[in-house]
């Protein structure tokens, strides 16, 4: 009867070790291994982000070149731009630029 009892015991033992290892085996092959793992779980999100922050920025140059498109259907304020970025300028007429020089230097 001993005997049995250690028997049973020690199968028992068996069982619970070899559950506790299967379980082991599949976390871990789930946390790692798998392609559905946590750590590629982490990298998608981390990109997810990376890219609506992106999407947040573009669609503020959106709005900002939608408010100069408004602004630049007047000819005068087309004028205006014009000169300021691309130095054009009408056909009897100088520019000058006046250049200062830094005091620190």
């Amino acid at each position: 009867m001993k005997f049995l009892e250690l028997y049973l015991s020690f199968f028992n033992k068996i069982i619970k070790l070899k559950y506790s290892i299967i379980i082991l085996i599949f976390l871990i092959w789930m946390v790692f291994l798998d392609t559905h793992s946590w750590q590629i779980h982490n990298e998608l999100n981390n990109e997810i982000n990376q890219l609506e922050a992106q999407k947040i920025e573009l669609e503020k140059n959106i709005n900002q070149d939608k408010n100069t498109i408004e602004v630049l259907k007047d000819p005068d304020s087309l004028e205006v731009f014009g000169r300021r970025n691309y130095n054009l300028k009408k056909d009897n007429e100088t520019i000058f630029y006046v250049e200062f020089k830094d005091t620190l230097d």
